[in-house]
């Protein structure tokens, strides 16, 4: 009877751990679709759905990287293949080497130099090494600041700035640098996509020790499927938000990163202007 039962019991156990053993093996190997089916209902089977959520979590984590790395190869092919057409041009005399033609060339250096630099900035986010130097910083002043250095070129895109903000200024504690950048990247961003004649209105207020910053543009909108998506890794919305303005999908996903490292978080909705409407909230702190 002692070995009767000794049998069963091991069978029972040795069943699952079997099963958990190949499962973990075939992730080793790259295998992250692998999955462990189990129906003990005791612990085994918790510890089974808790390898097929870590398998799934790495299965999602290797498809993203994926993409990231094809999207990043993607992104630096296009300026580097219109660097060389344009040196190759030059190289066989098809094209006069003036002045067009080398400011053609550094428009084109130039941008892939911010498509690096932006990569730069968003990988030492990830890994919690992009350098702040907190201080008292007030965010209205900032935001009058920035709009007004932006008021040349949004009158040369017929675009207008409206500025709703109240009077007292509003401390919080960040990196100047960094919320200039986060300023920048968003104004940039109404540039780039509001259709001509449009606005965009810049709003401020304080709630709960909060303070929210609201900018709305224009047409055209975002589709609701894509708001959750603004703030990914080189994500484009098509056709009205694409590549022919220039953007490499980069800037708002900076901008959620410089956000959360503050403490703050950054949402996107559709505006009551009709275009998009980006939320920031940022912690207040005292003089």
């Amino acid at each position: 009877m002692a070995a009767i039962a000794s049998y069963l019991l091991a069978n029972r156990l040795l069943g699952p751990l079997q099963a958990l053993t190949g499962g973990a093996r075939a992730l080793t190997t790259g295998n992250y679709s692998a999955r462990v089916q189990l129906r003990t209902r005791d612990e085994f089977q918790t510890l089974a759905e808790d390898f097929n959520q870590l398998a799934a979590t790495l299965e999602r984590n290797e498809a993203a990287r994926r993409r990231w790395i094809a999207d990043i190869s993607h992104e630096l092919r296009t300026p580097l293949s219109v660097l060389r057409g344009e040196m190759e041009a030059l190289e066989d005399g098809i094209r006069t080497l003036d002045m067009q033609a080398l400011q053609s060339l550094q428009a084109e250096a130039a941008l892939l130099g911010k498509l690096v630099d932006d990569l730069y900035q968003l990988a030492l986010c990830d890994v919690g090494c992009l350098d702040c130097h907190r201080e008292t910083v007030d965010m209205i002043a900032l935001l009058r600041e920035t709009a007004a250095q932006h008021q040349t070129r949004f009158t040369q895109q017929r675009l207008a700035i409206i500025q709703v903000l109240p009077p007292a200024p509003a401390f919080v504690q960040a990196d100047p640098t960094r919320l200039k950048q986060l300023l920048n990247n968003l104004l940039e961003n109404t540039l780039r996509y509001t259709d001509p004649g449009g606005r965009l209105h810049v709003a401020a207020r304080q709630k709960d020790r909060q303070l929210i910053i609201t900018l709305d543009d224009t047409a055209p909108g975002v589709p609701a499927d894509a708001l959750p998506l603004l703030f990914e890794h080189l994500f484009r919305v098509e056709p009205s938000r694409s590549r022919r303005h220039g953007g490499a999908g980069l800037g708002l996903a900076l901008c959620r990163r410089i956000v959360e490292g503050h403490g703050g978080r950054i949402t996107a909705a559709p505006s009551p202007l009709g275009g998009l409407r980006i939320s920031v909230c940022l912690p207040l702190t005292r003089p």
